[in-house]
């Protein structure tokens, strides 16, 4: 039986387009990310006005509710912690 439940790499797409989308990165930019590639703070795209936008669109497009209390700084950090958040998140 099918499930329209995301994989692994379907919820790494998802982040890295939704990377691309909101902070207006170049899809090749963002497919290089690696998993220590600094975000929040290193890249002058994702300010705090970008968080809102990037959290609201994973919430749509991986059909997940991120509550207030779960977001900090140490997520925002790194692709890699984004990452594993997201895929917490969605793959439950």
């Amino acid at each position: 039986m099918a499930t329209s439940l995301p994989d692994d790499r379907a919820v790494e797409a998802t982040l890295r387009a939704v990377l691309s989308d909101v902070l207006g990165l170049a899809p090749a930019r963002v497919a290089g990310f690696e998993a220590d590639t600094a975000l929040f703070g290193a890249l002058p795209e994702f300010d705090s006005m970008a968080v809102a936008g990037l959290l609201t669109e994973l919430e749509e497009r991986l059909g997940i509710l991120i509550e207030d209390h779960e977001i900090d700084a140490d997520l925002l950090e790194s692709f890699g912690s984004l990452l594993a958040f997201a895929r917490m998140k969605a793959l439950r």
